[in-house]
């Protein structure tokens, strides 16, 4: 008699239901635990356990109801620089077409953000006022650019100035637009970071600014972090990476008022 998938289902041992939860969560970045136990025919409190071990295992981060899929930029940032550079020069190019002349930038942390210092048009009257020195480098000695630099102690996986004196700052200024660092964005969670200290900043940089704008690699969308930053109606322009689903597409732009698809 042939065997139906359901009963291939109802045979998991428990690592082999770990891991096919774990690849769900890979292809969809997010489960709930109601379903996966109508489909496993298993309690929700047998996925709920297979969820928190997954979670220990730094896989995933439990939200109610189920888990979303833990985010990849907890690395460092000279890592990060070395990765996707093509990609990140496409959506930095994107980035930087919603900037106008004599506007004041604020340019967070990060290799993406980096990517977008180096995007931003010269002879544009522009001041940039970032908490990254990477940022800050690219922009010295090119014409139309004042950089103002936040001070702070520097933190080596981000390799952007953090703490109390970089707050004071930020809370002093009035930005046009802020070009967001995100370690996680999902449409239900909002935006994320994987330290505390960094996630109280990035809210500062969002109360002071007029147009909150993200620029994410396709790894950091349904993805979460321990410390949540701003929901995602809060991002004004998110920028994506070209190819993603018409599904995908449909979900952030039904929790962001404008999302803008990089040039393939």
């Amino acid at each position: 008699m042939q065997r139906t998938r359901q009963d291939a289902l109802d045979g998991l041992l428990p690592d082999e239901r770990e891991r096919l939860i774990l690849d769900r969560l890979r292809m969809h970045g997010r489960v709930l635990a109601s379903e996966l136990a109508a489909e496993l025919r298993t309690s929700e409190h047998t996925v709920r356990r297979h969820l928190r071990d997954l979670a220990d295992a730094g896989h995933c981060k439990r939200v109610y109801g189920g888990a979303l899929l833990a985010s990849p930029a907890d690395r460092s940032a000279s890592d990060r620089m070395r990765e996707a550079v093509d990609r990140k020069a496409s959506l930095a190019a994107t980035a930087a077409s919603i900037v106008k002349p004599g506007q004041v930038v604020l340019l967070d942390s990060g290799s993406t953000n980096v990517a977008i210092a180096n995007a931003l048009p010269d002879h544009a009257n522009l001041t940039v006022v970032t908490n990254s020195p990477q940022a800050c480098a690219r922009l010295l000695d090119r014409p139309g650019f004042d950089v103002i630099l936040i001070g702070g102690r520097v933190d080596a996986r981000s390799a952007g100035a953090t703490g109390a004196t970089a707050l004071l700052q930020i809370q002093q200024i009035r930005a046009d637009v802020c070009f967001l660092g995100a370690c996680a964005f999902d449409p239900a969670e909002g935006v994320a970071a994987f330290d505390a200290e960094e996630a109280e900043l990035k809210r500062a940089m969002v109360k002071s600014s007029g147009v909150v704008a993200i620029a994410a690699t396709s790894e950091k969308l349904m993805t979460a972090a321990p410390f949540v930053v701003a929901p995602a109606s809060a991002v004004d322009c998110l920028i994506v990476e070209a190819g993603l689903s018409a599904e995908r597409l449909a979900q952030l732009r039904a929790a962001c008022g404008n999302v803008m698809e990089a040039s393939a």
